[in-house]
C-alpha cells in the first residue's frame, strides 16, 4: 500500500470515528439527553379526558390516542419522556345506565382488550359519585377490576356534603373482593377518594367532568426535590431552590403543553406538580436530604409542608393533588422505611395534614377484617373532609400473608416490603 493510500484509510477512519462520537449511542439517549441534568423531571403521565359514548366510544378512543401521541411525540422532541399515556371518562355508572351487569362487564373487557392491544391505560372513573347511589355500583366495580388487567377506577367517600359512611363500607368491600386476585394486584387499580376533584391526572384517583376534549399532566420529579435539596443551609433556601428548579421546568413543559392544546383542539387544563417517585427515584430521599434524618422521625412532618408550600406557589396552571405523595410500594427507600417500622398508617395520615395524597400502595395483611379496612378509610376521609383537600386510599391487603411476612408483587411499578401489623380498636387492650 503506498503512502497516498495509507493516509486516504486513515483519514475515513477518522471520520467515521467523529460521525459516531457526534451521534447519540442509543434511542433512550436521544430521548432524555446524554447529558440530561439529574434534576430534570420526566413526565408519568398525559392524560386524556373524555365523555364517553357507548355507541363512538372507539372513535373516541382514537381521537384520545391520536393527541396523546402528538403529545408524546412534542415533549419527547424537547426531552421530557413520557412514561405513559391515558385515558379517563366520566364516572362509568352514567354510560352503562340501562345496561345489566353481565352487559356492562362484557362492555369493559371489550375497553381492556383496547387499552391493551393500543398500549394505553384507562380509567374509568368513580363507582358512587354522587350522595345516595347505590352500593351495587360498587359491587359491578369489583367485578370488572377482577376480570380486567389494565383498567382504573375508584370510589367517592368523602365531598363536600360530607363522609358517606355508606360508601366508606362499600370501597372497604371492593377491596377485600380484590384482595382474591393474581399476587392480590388488583388494589393497585383501585383506591377510595375524598375531596378529589375533576381533571385529576393521576391514576386510579383520575375521572372527567363531561365535558371531555381536554388533557393534563403529570410529573415524576422526586429527582427535582432530591437535587433542590442539595447543599441547602436552611428550610426557607431549601423551599425557594425547589420552587426555582420544579418551577422552571414546569414553566417549559406547560409552553408545550400549550402548544399541543394549538395544534390538536384539545384544552390543556394544567399539571399536577405531586412529586411522583418511582422506585429508586425516590421522594422519600428527598425528605431525607432535607432533614439529614430518616422518613418517619422528627422533622418529617416539616419536610412534607416544606414540600408542598413550594410546590403551591409555582404559578403554573395547575389540577389534581400537587402535595406530596409517598406511596410506599412505588418508593424503595419508603418501602425500607416501612418495612423497618419508621412509619406507618397513623404517620402517613398525619403527614397527609399537611399535604399529600393520603395512603397510598400501602401493603396490609390478608387477615386483615373489612371493619378495619373501613376504620382506615374513614379516618383518610374524615382528614380530607375536615382540612377540605384532596385524599385517596390505595390499600393493598395480600391473601395469605401475615404481618411480618414480606409481599411478592411483579408488578413492574411495585417494590416489596415487610407487611407491618394493623392496629385495631382492641388494641388499646394491647391486642394487635
Amino acid at each position: 500500500m503506498n503512502r497516498a493510500a495509507f493516509r486516504a484509510i486513515r483519514f475515513s477512519i477518522a471520520i467515521l470515528l467523529l460521525a459516531s462520537a457526534s451521534c447519540p449511542s442509543s434511542p433512550a439517549q436521544s430521548k432524555r439527553g446524554a447529558t440530561a441534568p439529574p434534576d430534570k423531571p420526566v413526565i408519568r403521565a398525559v392524560t386524556a379526558f373524555v365523555n364517553l359514548d357507548r355507541a363512538s366510544y372507539q372513535q373516541q378512543i382514537a381521537d384520545a390516542l391520536g393527541m396523546l401521541r402528538r403529545a408524546q411525540t412534542i415533549f419527547e422532541s424537547r426531552g421530557y419522556p413520557v412514561q405513559g399515556l391515558r385515558i379517563a371518562t366520566q364516572p362509568f355508572p352514567q354510560y352503562t345506565e340501562g345496561m345489566t351487569a353481565d352487559q356492562a362487564l362484557a362492555f369493559f373487557k371489550e375497553l381492556d382488550n383496547l387499552a391493551v392491544k393500543n398500549n394505553f391505560t384507562l380509567s374509568i372513573g368513580p363507582a358512587m359519585p354522587n350522595a345516595g347511589d347505590p352500593a351495587s355500583q360498587a359491587d359491578l366495580l369489583a367485578e370488572i377490576l377482577r376480570n380486567t388487567k389494565t383498567l382504573n377506577a375508584s370510589l367517592v367517600v368523602a365531598a363536600d356534603d360530607g363522609v358517606r359512611w355508606k360508601a366508606v363500607g362499600a370501597a372497604a368491600s371492593v377491596m377485600k373482593k380484590l384482595e382474591d386476585t393474581e399476587r392480590s394486584q388488583g388494589n393497585f387499580r383501585f383506591a377510595a377518594i375524598a375531596m378529589v376533584q375533576l381533571l385529576t391526572p393521576f391514576f386510579p384517583a383520575a375521572y372527567s367532568s363531561g365535558f371531555g376534549h381536554q388533557f393534563a399532566v403529570a410529573l415524576q420529579s422526586a429527582n427535582t426535590v432530591t437535587e433542590a435539596f442539595k447543599g441547602t443551609p436552611d428550610l426557607a433556601a431549601a423551599r425557594q431552590k425547589l420552587i426555582d428548579k420544579l418551577g422552571g421546568y414546569a414553566f417549559e413543559i406547560e409552553r408545550h403543553a400549550g402548544r399541543v392544546d394549538s395544534e390538536t383542539g384539545w384544552s390543556y387544563m394544567g399539571i399536577d406538580l405531586s412529586p411522583a417517585p418511582l422506585k429508586d427515584v425516590s421522594i422519600a430521599m428527598a425528605m431525607e436530604e432535607l432533614t439529614g434524618q430518616p422518613v418517619g422521625s422528627s422533622g418529617t412532618l416539616t419536610a412534607a409542608a416544606t414540600i408542598t408550600s413550594a410546590i403551591r406557589d409555582i404559578k403554573v396552571k395547575q389540577t389534581g393533588y400537587n402535595g406530596l405523595m409517598i406511596p410506599i410500594l412505588e418508593d424503595s427507600l419508603a418501602a425500607k422505611r416501612w418495612s423497618e417500622g419508621r412509619i406507618n398508617i397513623s404517620a402517613l395520615l398525619s403527614y397527609s395534614s399537611v399535604c399529600g395524597t393520603g395512603l397510598d400502595t400501602v401493603p396490609l395483611p390478608g387477615n386483615i377484617s373489612l371493619e378495619q379496612i373501613e376504620l382506615i378509610i374513614g379516618d383518610m376521609a374524615s382528614l380530607a373532609y375536615k382540612w377540605h383537600k384532596p385524599l385517596s386510599a390505595r390499600l393493598l391487603p395480600v391473601a395469605g400473608k401475615a404481618a411480618g411476612e414480606t409481599t411478592d408483587f411483579d408488578n413492574q411499578y411495585l417494590v416489596n416490603a415487610t407487611i407491618q401489623p394493623v392496629t385495631t380498636a382492641a388494641a388499646a387492650g394491647g391486642q394487635q
